[in-house]
């Protein structure tokens, strides 16, 4: 076969220095027909191997049946209904061949967004357990917010995944911004989506901010892709060799860290979150003068106990306002309770499971109520009579009456006086 220095060297003597096809021939040592060849074709010559065929070849009709109902079927499980006797190479090129013509091609499109127009949203769930009371550890979400544009990233965690405590996360990333995204992105996340309609109180949320939530196809996990992508490196970015006492420790060093994740240069955007920021930040809509409704609440009438369940943990009341209706407001670090617009209860939140948190105040608040309350009851239950004009009369011991009488009714008393 011609090689490409021949090829080009019979090109340039013909056509630069004029020389004929038999001389060409002569001094390359090559037929006439060859340099005629190479003064025809306008390609260098390629040297193509002619295939020689697979040994999977014979095995195509009964793959191609099984990908037929299968689609998705592994090249493994494959390998086991056609009894395959060679190594899993040649099968796997084969199927990989094979399998677009069934389960058919999903093409991924390059998006681009405009400053502050959005920004995905997702929980990210990091293997370490993290101490949160005394012989107690969890698994703590982490709530992830990558900006469209800037590609700015923002992470936080927080107590669990009910809804008040999403909210809380969201709010307190966005106000770390400055600004509201236009769009926020998620997933079909329960407390945000899971029936495929954005919650009432997500919607309420977002209405506040004057921006929407746009919640992704199920199963697309795609859809949001940057977030995802940002789950992975703080996976494999921040969390290696680090160690955490506490979910304040964590946010601490997460907090610490994220300057210098948004330094780097992404090489999608081709430049680096934190100087991309300021455009992201003008796209996005100014912050509402009133924040939006976040945290845990509920309405209950408090019990004898004096206490009230938020995340299954027990926070004591004032056992003053016992029977009546009370507001319950949790935020990630305080557990509020009021009642008629009063103040009568504040913790400090537990991020803890089963939990039993107490005032010492309110325990003894209860204790006098106790004793008040056991007074009362004797007092209501002492014997007393009344005169016919209703002042009280006292009361006198039968002993008294006997010794105003002379009479003992006490055998042992009349022996020791006779002996």
């Amino acid at each position: 076969m011609l090689g490409v220095e021949d090829w080009a060297e019979i090109r340039r003597l013909h056509r630069a220095e004029g020389v004929p096809i038999k001389e060409i021939a002569r001094r390359l040592g090559v037929a006439r027909n060859t340099v005629r060849s190479a003064l025809e074709s306008d390609r260098p010559p390629e040297y193509r191997r002619v295939p020689r065929g697979s040994v999977a070849d014979a095995f195509e009709p009964q793959i191609r049946f099984l990908l037929q109902r299968f689609p998705r079927m592994p090249a493994t499980v494959i390998a086991e209904r056609i009894d395959w006797p060679y190594s899993m190479t040649p099968l796997k090129l084969k199927v990989a061949a094979i399998r677009p013509e069934y389960q058919g091609i999903d093409p991924a499109d390059r998006v681009s967004y405009r400053p502050g127009e959005v920004a995905q949203c997702d929980l990210w769930f990091p293997e370490p357990l993290i101490p949160v009371a005394p012989g107690q550890q969890r698994v703590l979400p982490v709530l992830v917010m990558t900006l469209g544009f800037s590609r700015l990233l923002l992470a936080e965690m927080i107590p669990s995944r009910q809804g008040g405590d999403i909210l809380s996360g969201m709010w307190s990333l966005i106000r770390q911004i400055g600004r509201s995204p236009r769009t926020l992105v998620w997933d079909r996340e329960a407390a945000i989506g899971g029936t495929g309609r954005v919650t009432a109180p997500a919607a309420a949320f977002a209405g506040t901010l004057a921006s929407r939530i746009r919640l992704a196809p199920p199963r697309d996990p795609e859809f949001k892709g940057m977030v995802e992508r940002a789950n992975g490196y703080l996976e494999t970015s921040f969390l290696p060799g680090r160690e955490f006492s506490s979910p304040e420790d964590f946010n601490a060093q997460l907090a610490e860290w994220l300057p210098r994740a948004n330094a780097r240069t992404v090489r999608s955007i081709r430049g680096r979150p934190v100087d991309l920021l300021e455009a992201d930040y003008l796209g996005m809509l100014p912050l509402p003068p009133v924040a939006p409704a976040t945290g845990l609440s509920l309405r209950v009438r408090l019990a004898r106990d004096y206490y009230v369940r938020v995340d299954s943990n027990d926070y004591s009341v004032d056992p003053r306002v016992i029977g009546r209706f009370v507001e319950v407001t949790a935020s990630p670090a305080e557990v509020l309770v009021r009642c008629d617009g009063s103040v009568v209860a504040r913790h400090r939140r537990s991020w803890a499971k089963q939990q039993l948190l107490t005032d010492p105040a309110h325990r003894e608040i209860a204790q006098q109520l106790r004793r008040g309350f056991a007074e009362q009851r004797q007092n209501r239950n002492a014997p007393a009579r009344q005169h016919a004009d209703g002042h009280p009369v006292e009361i006198r011991a039968l002993p008294d009456y006997d010794a105003l009488f002379g009479v003992d009714f006490d055998p042992s008393t009349k022996e020791a006086a006779n002996p």
